[in-house]
């Protein structure tokens, strides 16, 4: 319900364009490994997972659960509460464990939270926490790497900003774009695998931004080929390319 919901929403608020290493949908029991700039990328990534057949169990922040209606799709797809600073914050990985056992895909942000900076401007992620590291491990499981690049467009800065960002962004339709790259395997300890992450998902970032400011000059904008290098049809079915 959660990713239909904003599969139909962030058509409005901007131009969402779709890249992927691999073809078809993230594989059953896989961690995608997103970076994390504005409060409106958690959107933009599930629709970009919806049209590529994938709808994730996402780990986010448990106030989030207060929100009424957020809160409520929250709780009925079965998304992950994470209690940070608190005892219970471990609890969380355990969740996500057993969802990776049952064969859904887990969406993390290795950052563990938004940029303190309120400029619009994309940047690399930042430093992950090991939640990320810690979760590959226990699992076993296999790590998309994501990048997204454009949802500072939507939301970004103080509290007035983001608003008004929301509200003008249907006029606006800012160009947005996401890129899966292909799943690798951590290993090593808790920081090198945390360090490796950390490169993969930077480097899927640093594609998304080449797209969105390749296509920018085009006409039509990046929404002329809603998923590349590998074609997808707004279901999700690969088409001839």
């Amino acid at each position: 319900m959660l990713s239909r919901t904003v599969s139909a929403l962030v058509p409005v608020l901007g131009r969402l364009s779709v890249s992927s290493e691999t073809a078809g949908p993230v594989a059953p029991g896989s961690i995608v490994a997103a970076n994390h700039s504005s409060l409106a990328d958690p959107g933009v990534v599930l629709a970009a997972l919806h049209r590529l057949g994938t709808e994730p169990v996402v780990m986010a922040t448990a106030g989030l659960w207060r929100v009424p209606l957020l809160g409520r799709l929250l709780r009925g797809g079965g998304h992950i509460p994470v209690h940070r600073g608190t005892a219970r914050a471990a609890a969380a990985l355990d969740l996500a464990a057993e969802a990776l056992a049952d064969g859904r895909v887990v969406l993390i942000y290795g950052e563990g939270g938004l940029p303190k900076r309120r400029d619009p401007r994309d940047a690399e992620p930042g430093a992950f926490r090991t939640g990320l590291a810690r979760l590959a491990a226990v699992s076993g499981a296999p790590v998309v790497p994501l990048g997204q690049c454009g949802a500072r467009r939507l939301s970004s800065g103080s509290t007035a900003k983001q608003l008004a960002g929301f509200a003008t962004a249907p006029l606006r339709r800012p160009a947005l774009h996401v890129h899966l790259g292909a799943p690798l395997h951590l290993g090593g300890d808790t920081a090198e695998a945390t360090a490796a992450a950390h490169r993969a998902v930077t480097a899927a970032w640093r594609t998304a931004e080449q797209h969105l400011h390749g296509d920018a000059g085009h006409p039509g904008g990046p929404d002329r080929s809603p998923v590349t290098p590998r074609k997808h049809s707004p279901a999700g079915q690969p088409s001839a390319s």
